[in-house]
């Protein structure tokens, strides 16, 4: 099994540890046994030392089994804890393209019900491991005992075994289906969630949403889970029903065959009810480390970029004067839009706007300006020099940004992630008309309980406060109030100018045009740049361009 070989590479000697303490536990249960046999049945010792010898092995099992149990638990959760830590830092380290595909509903459900199901199987995985053991280490008293009987109880015990794995492995096809289910609810819970909005104003589009998004999903979940633990049920019971019939096999064998007599007997029928619970505990921990394998599986299935504990510190280019793109093109996966060849160059604080209608690429183009995709042709050069493919850190430390769909982090930081500039961000904040509304203790944001412009306004002043040297802004004023607009396109950007700042700014809003230095438009996956009646005409009305 992957996940337990996983484990055993990355903690093998504690594992053998472990595994060594399960083994002093078995052996102290069946030497339990083997004193109840030769002291308290066969011999009947009535001295008065039997008795705190008695309770004196029993402490000390509990001891050592309780030990190995929670030394077991304690090894998975640390696996678990280095499990998630891990898958953390490898979506951090993934191409954005990458993580856009595959969806944030099944990386959240990765994130909890896979995590989750892994967890739950380390805190079982003591009693399978107690199980598995105790049932050789019985196996090998019970074959001292008497051979023949031995044998023809390991029979009835392959059979009850055979029975449980035929059982369990149904248990595993409808857990692995379950899983694919689950990816389907998240994004319906996000569908009901992210847009509960528009479904409280439409209320025939929530009872489709309900009826004919949610509903089917959620009967398929319970289909699957009710069949798993319809076989799960059944492999405990059948389990359960055939230790009972081992033990009056036992007996027939004792008595009809004449193969032990009743005190052999007894110790048998004594050690396999001491193997009930352990062995039943066994078969009902086994679905869930199934279910840790599904969840172990789909995690992996992500293809997740490879994972490396240190952050790269990247290199600054603080002299820099031109970024050049150099017949730069970008597809999405299923090739359903392309852009490029794209031949682009900025200058060293410059405002720069692109316009461009819906859907003609201008917000790819930011991603790859940004370094956010890569492109899959051409180069980005910087002064001159293409930009190293492996370290595309470098290059995305010139920029800061504020996207459309803005995430507002509750925490200023600096340059290299140290406390913002305290004077910078009280001065922006005055620019921003935010002084009022905003709360700050040493640089964390106390309310983030903010309108929708009011929260692009914190996300550019989280932008400002990194004091990088190119801003990216994708249509940031279209949230904003026409006064503050206005106060945006005549005010703020010539202040990030004067700061010394490369601005580069998607806009709609051509009746502020005329301050940009340049003006580029995208149109159907292509650039170019407006200038003279062109820039003119559009400055006059943009919305004609995207027609």
């Amino acid at each position: 099994m992957e996940l337990l070989l996983l484990v055993w590479r990355q903690y093998r000697w504690p594992f053998i540890s472990v595994i060594a303490l399960s083994l002093l536990s078995a052996a102290l249960g069946i030497g339990l046994i083997a004193f109840i046999n030769l002291r308290l049945m066969t011999i009947a010792d009535t001295s008065l030392t039997v008795l705190p010898e008695f309770l004196g092995l029993l402490l000390l099992l509990m001891a050592v089994t309780l030990g190995s149990q929670l030394a077991l638990t304690t090894l998975g959760h640390h696996f678990v804890y280095r499990l998630r830590g891990e898958f953390i830092k490898r979506i951090l380290d993934t191409q954005i393209e990458k993580i856009e595909k595959i969806g944030s509903a099944s990386l959240l459900a990765g994130l909890t019900s896979d995590i989750r199901n892994i967890t739950i199987a380390f805190v079982r995985l003591p009693e399978l491991v107690q199980g598995i053991i105790l049932t050789f280490g019985s196996a090998a008293y019970l074959a001292w005992l008497s051979g023949k009987m031995m044998l023809i109880t390991a029979l009835w015990m392959a059979l009850t075994i055979w029975g449980g794995f035929m059982l369990v492995s149904r248990v595993y096809k409808h857990m692995a289906s379950l899983r694919e289910t689950e990816d389907k609810l998240y994004h319906d819970y996000q569908t009901v969630l992210e847009g509960r909005k528009e479904l409280t104003l439409n209320r025939e589009r929530a009872e489709y949403v309900f009826n004919q998004l949610y509903l089917p999903d959620a009967r398929e979940y319970r289909h699957h889970i009710v069949r798993a633990d319809t076989f799960h049920l059944s492999a405990v019971n059948w389990s359960n029903i055939m230790m009972l019939g081992a033990i009056g096999l036992v007996f027939w064998m004792a008595n009809s065959l004449g193969w032990a007599d009743t005190a052999v007997a007894a110790t048998y029928s004594l050690t396999l009810l001491f193997l009930r619970t352990p062995l039943l505990s066994a078969v009902g921990a086994l679905p869930t480390l199934l279910s840790a394998q599904v969840a172990f599986n789909k995690l992996h299935k992500f293809s997740l970029a490879p994972y490396r504990a240190e952050f790269p510190q990247p290199q600054a280019h603080p002299h820099w004067q031109t970024l050049e793109l150099r017949d730069v093109a970008f597809h999405y996966p299923d090739n359903s839009f392309a852009v490029g060849p794209i031949n682009m160059t900025l200058k060293r604080g410059e405002l720069v706007f692109l316009i461009g209608g819906n859907g003609s690429g201008k917000s790819t183009l930011a991603m790859l300006l940004t370094g956010l995709y890569q492109p899959v042709s051409g180069q980005i050069l910087l002064d001159g020099q293409p930009m190293a493919a492996d370290k595309p850190e470098d290059y995305r430390k010139l920029f800061s940004a504020v996207f459309t769909d803005v995430w507002l982090f509750d925490r200023l930081l600096g340059p290299e992630g140290k406390a913002a500039d305290s004077a910078l961000v009280d001065k922006w904040l005055d620019y921003l008309k935010m002084s009022h509304k905003l709360e700050l203790d040493n640089g964390k944001i106390l309310d983030l309980k903010l309108s929708k412009g009011q929260k692009k306004r914190v996300a550019l002043l989280l932008a400002l406060a990194e004091e990088r040297d190119i801003i990216m802004l994708d249509e940031w004023a279209a949230d904003q109030d026409p006064h503050f607009r206005r106060e945006f396109y005549q005010v703020l950007l010539p202040l990030m100018q004067q700061m010394g700042k490369t601005v580069f700014a998607i806009s709609h809003d051509d009746h502020y045009f005329q301050h940009a230095d340049r003006l580029l438009e995208m149109r159907n996956g292509q650039l170019s740049e407006l200038t003279g009646e062109e820039r003119v005409l559009a400055t006059r009305d943009a919305v004609a361009r995207t027609a």
